[in-house]
């Protein structure tokens, strides 16, 4: 069995992944497959050096078997189809005693903090664990994690049939939580600047403008008979994108602010006033979130193979890697861990 160690400097080896077996309260997992998240590109890029280890696995967007179960695990069989909940959460911070475990103020995100799973055999707590139908696709299993991210967005912004959503940028998650408004009942737009994914949301079926060629304040003004839109998300991390929020809004509408700004952005604070408008931030799931994601990719009214640029070979994930920090038109590459 073989594992892919990040070494830091843009760089991986592979090495050799030798079964473990499991302790009190955890499983073996047989894992499948592994999707490269935009998270795991920061970490390639250098920008969490501070939560890595290297040499380290990483990785959080899996599919998987149970292989081995250790003593203490009721409720599961060797053979279940699985995903990981990555969040191992302290339970006694301040924020996991008021029920947000998942936002704990100590949080373990296994696949940063602690190993995670581009490695063909991976030991975790069966807490974490989210069964799937037997008759699952493996590969569609993998875009679960940020299926449920959407899920969650959608959820805490409160996305109603008949509503209008304009959703700011076009990545994985912005892709999804379009989709994930829409099989709400929403009306969607998605503003990207890049023709690769614009064409690519309009063949999901979203309706998609480029906000370079068109000016998308006067375009939502203009189908919502001039009140704007009742939630808009934030997913670009741009400070265009930030500072166009508050002039798509509507009177007491909901900014979603979902990408991660590690610096202070300028926001229109008085539009905030005269307009009564929400904000509110979103971070990952629940686990409520990560169920809705498996029973959605399970009903395939949402087309989430589209949304696969490729299936690799865990020895080529160097190369999957740099595919993606350098080239814009790749959406989500997945990585084969075992057959």
């Amino acid at each position: 069995m073989k594992a892919a160690y990040y070494q830091g400097n843009k760089s991986f080896f592979i090495g050799d992944c030798t079964p473990q077996s499991p302790d009190i309260g955890e499983v073996r997992i047989d894992v499948l497959c592994c999707g490269i998240c935009g998270t795991d590109i920061h970490i390639y890029r250098g920008h969490m050096a501070e939560r890595i280890n290297p040499p380290q696995v990483i990785g959080h967007e899996m599919s998987g078997t149970i292989a081995e179960i250790g003593d203490g695990v009721e409720g599961f069989q060797i053979g279940d189809p699985i995903v990981v909940r990555p969040l191992d959460s302290c339970n006694h911070c301040p924020a996991c005693k008021a029920g947000y475990r998942h936002i704990c103020q100590n949080l373990n995100f296994i696949g940063i903090d602690s190993p995670g799973a581009f490695q063909s055999s991976w030991n975790v707590s069966a807490q974490v664990l989210h069964r799937l139908p037997q008759d699952m696709d493996m590969e569609i299993a993998t875009l679960i994690e940020p299926l449920a991210v959407a899920c969650h967005d959608v959820r805490l912004g409160q996305i109603r049939s008949g509503e209008t959503v304009v959703v700011i940028g076009g990545g994985p998650i912005g892709m999804l939580i379009s989709l994930v408004a829409k099989s709400k009942g929403a009306s969607v737009t998605l503003a990207e600047v890049n023709p690769f994914r614009i064409d690519l949301a309009k063949n999901l079926g979203i309706n998609a403008i480029n906000p370079v060629e068109e000016d998308l304040e006067k375009y939502v003004i203009g189908i919502t008979d001039g009140a704007g839109a009742d939630a808009v998300f934030e997913v670009s991390g741009s400070r265009q994108g930030i500072e166009v929020t508050t002039e798509l809004c509507r009177t007491r509408g909901r900014i979603i602010v979902v990408a991660i700004f590690p610096e202070p952005q300028p926001v229109n604070l008085f539009k905030f006033f005269w307009r009564e408008i929400q904000m509110l931030g979103v971070r990952v799931y629940e686990p409520d979130d990560y169920e809705e994601a498996i029973i959605l990719a399970g009903s395939k009214r949402i087309p989430l193979g589209k949304l696969i640029t490729s299936v690799q070979p865990l020895e080529t994930i160097s190369d999957a890697f740099h595919s993606l920090d350098t080239t814009p038109n790749n959406l989500k590459i997945l990585i084969k861990c075992s057959d």
